[in-house]
């Protein structure tokens, strides 16, 4: 069953606590720190590379929370989903705030730009959905394409390590005056793939013949993780042609261990020219 259809509409409700401030204000410093600037000995007439240097590409925007926050502070956004449910939510926002981003539906191992950016990120553990390394690497291979010379790939994974110990195999339940889920996490050691099951509930606007209030609607998704190490990750990025700048704990922000649940990589391109061809593809909006 395709994910992020129904559960779209309540993602925002059920990831209320998720510090998308603090992520923005970690991804701002890591932009500052690494992000791609001018190459030594490039001529002032190149200076054009400033505007695209200045695109952050948000892999997997989901509802644009990320997104909106990272275009608050500045950055020309584009964001990239793959479902159009959670996209009308994003633009929704975006006509809100009216920030100018551009939201393009497309899958992130077909990405198509126009030109090139100085940043993508990819966090809240979308790659994850990636099951088989060589689409990791498919991912990685567009990613390094359309950055400018010197430009960052900044995204995070949940680890195997998370998976097996701490998510797999356990059963979530949450109760909210509008809406409720039950998750059930199943995980497999030995292709480090974790099927959890969803099943929400959303309070309708049709009112109980009895009067007791609201109806509930009652509707399923499935969706599937695999878990990777950082040593996974680190050689698909060289082989995309990136170089692995650094990895830090994403929830600790500070070196990784073997209990890290989460890592955040700084990645780089490395050696290839500027500048393309090809045009967006499947706008939302």
């Amino acid at each position: 069953m395709e994910a992020y259809t129904g559960f779209a509409e309540v993602y925002d409700t059920f990831m209320d606590d998720t510090p998308y401030e603090e992520w923005a204000e970690f991804i701002l410093k890591l932009l500052k720190e690494y992000g791609a600037a001018s190459r030594e000995g490039e001529a002032p007439d190149e200076e054009g590379l400033a505007a695209e240097r200045r695109i952050v590409v948000d892999l997997g925007c989901g509802t644009g929370t990320l997104t909106e926050l990272l275009a608050g502070a500045g950055w020309d956004m584009i964001g990239i989903d793959n479902s159009q449910d959670m996209l009308n939510i994003a633009l929704a926002k975006r006509e809100a705030s009216g920030n100018e981003i551009l939201y393009l539906h497309q899958d992130m191992r077909r990405l198509e730009l126009y030109g090139t950016a100085g940043a993508m990120i990819s966090v809240c553990d979308s790659l994850n959905y990636l099951l088989e390394e060589e689409e990791i690497l498919q991912v990685f291979r567009l990613v390094n394409n359309y950055l400018c010379p010197g430009g960052v790939f900044l995204f995070d994974f949940n680890t195997a390590y998370k998976y097996e110990n701490v998510i797999g195999d356990t059963t979530i339940a949450e109760n909210r005056e509008e809406c409720s889920f039950i998750w059930e996490n199943y995980y497999d050691t030995e292709s480090c793939i974790n099927e959890y099951d969803l099943t929400v509930f959303v309070r309708t606007k049709e009112e109980a013949g009895d009067g007791e209030g609201g109806l509930f609607r009652r509707f399923t998704e499935t969706h599937f993780q695999r878990g990777y190490t950082l040593e996974q990750m680190g050689a698909l990025v060289e082989q995309a042609g990136m170089e692995l700048v650094t990895a830090i704990d994403g929830d600790t922000h500070g070196e990784v261990r073997a209990e890290s649940e989460r890592i955040c990589v700084v990645a780089r391109e490395s050696g290839k020219a500027c500048g393309k061809e090809h045009g967006y593809k499947n706008e939302a909006g």
